[in-house]
């Protein structure tokens, strides 16, 4: 396996290989980052992990508006993640890519990354401005069936988004719009249906397509079922994620 040692961005959200993360940077240590990421050249890629945080672990407060603001925060690259910090996220990530770093007048930043290949953190280190994980990357293997699986979760994806817009008569999106590569369809199914971390960091930990396309079927079907019961449930914008604050 393949090992290196890369800046650590935890956050509440699995980042998938493939998707776009916005992000609003504002603490002080992933400002360090970003500004640590900014020297190197453009014709390089600017390479950071975005990993999940387990239930259980909040963000330090460091910034006004926070809960409590008359406390004194917590101080440091792996404050609010504890003693140690490895056990304060989930073991699996994802390698991000930084398009775009832009440094606002007030010292925040605003970063547009990509997701790229899954990594596994062997340990984490606390000791610079910023937190930093050696990771080592994770081979992905089709499996057995992935195309004829990818098929049936491109069908079931289809009805789901039609439920959750509540529209019969047509998706949200056409299948022309639709890829329909096993990997390609198990991350766009993974980041647009409607779940919460611990069933998302699932989904990125499936140990093949093939799998992963599987426990999809299951979610998409079961979630459509549960819409189809509740049809007053609010309609959700499936291809726009929101910038994620740290």
């Amino acid at each position: 396996m393949t090992t290196a040692r890369l800046p650590l961005f935890p956050l509440n959200a699995v980042l998938f290989p493939g998707l776009v993360l916005p992000l609003n940077v504002f603490e002080e240590r992933y400002r360090a980052m970003m500004r640590e990421l900014l020297k190197t050249d453009d014709s390089e890629p600017r390479r950071f992990v975005v990993v999940a945080i387990r239930d259980g672990h909040e963000v330090a407060r460091t910034a006004p508006g926070m809960p409590d603001p008359t406390a004194v925060p917590e101080r440091g690259p792996a404050a609010g993640f504890g003693p140690e910090p490895l056990a304060a996220f989930h073991p699996v990530g994802c390698v991000a890519d930084a398009a775009t770093i832009r440094e606002r007048p007030d010292g925040s930043f605003e970063v547009v990354a990509t997701g790229t290949t899954r990594v596994r953190l062997l340990s984490v280190d606390a000791s610079g401005p910023y937190l930093t994980a050696e990771v080592e990357d994770l081979t992905e293997e089709t499996g057995e069936g992935a195309q004829a699986l990818a098929e049936g979760v491109l069908r079931a994806f289809r009805s789901y988004q039609k439920r959750l817009a509540g529209a019969r008569e047509r998706s949200l999106s056409t299948g022309d719009e639709l890829p329909d590569e096993p990997s390609v369809v198990s991350y766009l199914v993974a980041a647009a249906v409607v779940l919460g971390t611990p069933a998302k960091q699932r989904l990125l930990e499936a140990p093949d397509i093939a799998a992963r396309l599987r426990e999809e079927l299951k979610l998409l079907r079961a979630e459509t079922a549960m819409i189809r019961h509740f049809p007053s449930l609010p309609a959700v914008t499936l291809t726009h994620t929101p910038p994620s604050p740290n």
